[in-house]
């Protein structure tokens, strides 16, 4: 591994932190609010890592600007009133301090937007951790390669030493569009079957796997 590539760029939500379940229940509440009809929890969990207005687009294609917005700040309401609750993944506060000091450059790029993204770097202490992060409110959104991109070009890595890490198809997508290896995670968002269609470099089902394997291989 090591020998190979140089950058593991992560997703956040449903890859390093358990909030999968957080932002579809945030969603179907945001739908309900809006008397619109709430999305199944499947389709819900599909667009998590999309940015927040090209979710909400996708769920309700029929939905103008104006409903869309409201969709998108009840949204906000639901998920920040859990925000405080959400945890990391079992071992990611462990491992990736070992991943960078075994010379690793880490990076971020999510569908959150970057005040949120902030928000969880600062309550996870794990900021100092990244070269750099980049958010669905800097770029196009997933699975269009501009964020992973604009991470490649910061760090001066070419595509095929780095690595894009995720638990959804858009992930993946998306570094198979700038042209990286993936790897995929089962704890998130999308079902396995989905993740391994797309050919990554490796499947694990749990962080704590992913990063062992790489350890061990560094």
């Amino acid at each position: 591994m090591r020998q190979d590539f140089d950058l593991l760029v992560f997703d956040w939500d449903g890859t390093l932190m358990d909030s999968t379940g957080t932002i579809t229940h945030a969603i179907q509440r945001a739908f309900a609010d809006a008397g619109l009809a709430v999305p199944e929890q499947e389709k819900a969990a599909y667009v998590i890592g999309y940015g927040l207005k090209e979710a909400m687009q996708y769920l309700a294609p029929e939905a103008d600007d104006a409903t869309v917005a409201h969709i998108v700040d009840a949204y906000k309401q639901h998920y920040l009133a859990q925000d405080a609750q959400l945890v990391l993944f079992e071992g990611v506060i462990e491992t990736l301090p070992k991943l960078r000091d075994a010379g690793y450059m880490l990076a971020v790029a999510t569908g959150k937007s970057r005040v949120g993204l902030n928000r969880a770097l600062a309550t996870t202490g794990l900021a100092a951790l990244f070269e750099v992060t980049r958010t669905a409110d800097e770029a196009f959104s997933k699975p269009h390669p501009a964020m992973l991109e604009y991470i490649l070009d910061y760090t001066g890595v070419v595509p095929k030493r780095a690595i894009m890490i995720g638990d959804t198809t858009h992930d993946l997508q998306m570094g198979l569009n700038a042209g990286t290896a993936t790897i995929s995670l089962g704890c998130g968002a999308h079902p396995t079957p989905a993740l391994q269609a797309l050919n990554p470099l490796a499947h694990f089902e749990r962080f704590s796997d992913l990063a062992t394997w790489i350890l061990n291989k560094a």
